[in-house]
């Protein structure tokens, strides 16, 4: 009705309730509908409830039946359900049998009773389970709190009331932000496809890198064919896909000795990372960074714009690649940005989300163009000692340390293929990230692949870059730091000039106290143990904080944990919980690997 978009699925969801039950009979005065908690029959995804001396049963165990919303009847045609309301459809008996079974196994009171009522109430669902919050860009004042349950009411009135009153909720809500899910994820068919597998899998414990099933592919690079060709194992994420390893490594993994692994951490991983980040240590490897976001910002306000937008100075001549912050008015983290200056007015900054595209196109002023341009483009990470070597003979422009220093950018030309090139690295060694238009993609990866046989470059993936830039003590935005906290607690504190003139957040930073809490660099002190992230971390025998980001160091040997805590000093013995275990770390000093930046800086 109000024009706004919103991309979530109505399902049908059962839900009954049982006659009296003697065993139940004076439980609850006659007044009290309940007075026990919850119950949750998890591995048979079914809740219970107390109506006075009835039990409600509510299951997730049925066949998904979603509904088509614009068959919702209005509220006066609504059917004689136990609730006359447009979301209470009839009860379906037939879906509830197996789950009475069940019931009756967990509670044999109702083995002597039955389904006094019950009706299929219509609730939504999004691509991956989380509400859809914030207010619509395409309409000022126009809020969306949509796809809240009971489980998540009570918090997402808080933040919702905070964000509308306050300007921001005090608690980080970026998985839950309206504009997080791409375009090729608002369609029908895609909402319907994940809205649906979002039910099935409800009450399931899912592995943290475990991706959906369908629709997949949806969204590839354009060395997509020769990623197959090399054996890439594929995970998902915003609709891409993404190689975490290439089995076409599997010989160099023959040599590598790794710990063995629990089942759990085992899970979409396998010993073949650590060869390709052995080889991204030793020789060269080729990156697939395609799905960072890209955005384009063009104009003759665009300098003045970003310099107000963000948090380090931007006012360096066309060529300089520049690090820096979005925060928002308390000075909170909304994102981290790369900014390379191109031009005097254009701009290409590599961003995290839709949220940093929306959050300054609602700032943005008339002499400003704000693009995306990350489906039109492709990038390749082209990283490693030899790097040089491989990029140096197929380019007629000086890629030498003095004639393309670090964080810098040029346009140039590999091979046939144009390139916007920045001199950056996220995994510790020499190298650049290639930039072109999309249908030039294969043509650069093949370029590279051919002449890079000499050097024995290989392609590697996420998980080996992951393990890299935590070794780098490179910070991921979403994982390790969110507008919760601010740059000094961060450890980016080096991303912010207040010498440079007013920005978004800057009153707040002049405020800003004693740093309480840091992000914090951990070794396990078992080479075997492996934590994911999320994990609580315990000091002196109290939990004090948890894990951000975590992945097996295979050049430091332990795995490295990054873990937000009270200002501790290195060397300090803590603990992790894994799976009911207190895993013993030590905090460390950071970066873990080459603190001098000589590998990078050559």
């Amino acid at each position: 009705m109000a024009g706004v978009h919103v991309p979530l699925l109505p399902l049908a969801h059962q839900y009954a309730r049982t006659g009296p039950l003697p065993e139940h009979a004076g439980v609850n005065d006659p007044g009290t509908e309940a007075s026990r908690p919850i119950l949750r029959f998890q591995d048979r995804d079914l809740y219970f409830r107390e109506h006075t001396d009835r039990i409600g049963i509510g299951s997730y165990a049925h066949k998904p039946l979603p509904v088509d919303p614009f068959t919702v009847p209005a509220y006066d045609d609504a059917p004689a359900t136990p609730m006359r309301m447009p979301s209470s459809y009839p009860f379906t008996r037939e879906d509830c049998d197996p789950s009475w079974e069940d019931c009756a196994w967990l509670m044999p009171a109702l083995a002597d009773s039955e389904v006094e009522e019950g009706f299929n109430g219509v609730f939504s669902f999004t691509p991956d389970g989380m509400p859809v919050l914030g207010e619509a860009r395409s309409l000022r004042g126009f809020w969306l709190a949509e796809a809240v349950w009971v489980t998540h009411s009570a918090g997402v009135a808080k933040a919702v009331a905070e964000w509308m009153v306050d300007g921001r909720p005090s608690t980080d809500v970026h998985e839950c932000d309206l504009t997080r899910f791409e375009d090729a994820q608002r369609s029908p068919a895609y909402v319907a496809d994940r809205g649906t597998q979002q039910f099935v899998e409800v009450y399931d414990v899912l592995h943290p890198l475990q991706p959906m099933d369908r629709p997949r592919p949806l969204r590839v690079s354009p060395f997509y064919a020769r990623q197959q060709e090399l054996g890439a194992y594929f995970l998902e994420g915003g609709g891409w896909e993404r190689p975490h390893w290439y089995e076409a490594n599997a010989p160099l993994a023959e040599d590598v000795e790794l710990p063995a692994r629990d089942a759990w951490s085992a899970r979409h991983w396998s010993p073949i990372a650590a060869a390709e980040a052995k080889a991204t240590h030793e020789k060269v490897a080729l990156y697939d960074m395609t799905p960072l976001r890209r955005l384009e910002v063009t104009g003759p306000g665009a300098l003045a714009f970003l310099q107000r937008m963000t948090s380090n100075n931007l006012a360096n001549k066309p060529g300089a690649v520049t690090y820096t912050l979005l925060l928002d008015e308390r000075g909170g983290i909304r994102s981290d940005l790369t900014v390379a200056r191109l031009a005097a007015d254009r701009f290409q900054i590599g961003a995290n989300s839709r949220a940093d595209e929306d959050w300054l196109l609602r700032h943005a002023p008339d002499d400003v163009r704000i693009r995306d341009i990350t489906s039109g483009t492709c990038c390749i990470g082209v990283w490693g000692p030899l790097a040089r070597e491989l990029v140096q003979p197929l380019t007629r422009d000086d890629f030498s340390h003095q004639g393309f220093g670090y964080f810098r950018a040029r346009q140039s030309h590999i091979g046939h293929v144009p390139v916007t090139a920045l001199r950056l690295s996220y995994v510790g060694e020499l190298g650049w990230e290639l930039y072109t238009s999309a249908d030039l993609g294969l043509r650069l990866w093949d370029t590279l692949w051919e002449a890079g046989q000499e050097h024995g470059v290989i392609a590697a993936g996420r998980s080996a870059f992951n393990s890299l830039r935590l070794e780098k003590g490179y910070r991921a935005w979403g994982h390790d730091m969110t507008d919760e906290h601010n740059q000094y607690e961060a450890g980016v504190g080096f991303a912010v000039r207040l010498d440079k003139g007013d920005f978004v957040g800057r009153k707040a930073l002049e405020k800003a106290g004693e740093v309480r809490r840091r992000l914090t660099a951990l070794l396990l002190d078992d080479p075997a143990a492996v934590v994911l992230g999320k994990e609580p971390v315990y000091v002196d025998g109290a939990p004090a904080g948890y894990v951000t980001s975590a992945s097996y160091g295979y050049t430091l040997g332990r795995c490295v944990v990054y873990a937000w805590l009270p200002p501790p000093a290195a060397g300090t013995a803590v603990h992790v919980e894994y799976f009911g275990e207190k895993v013993p770390a030590t905090v460390a000093d950071e970066p873990l690997f080459d603190p001098d930046m000589s590998r990078i800086r050559r």
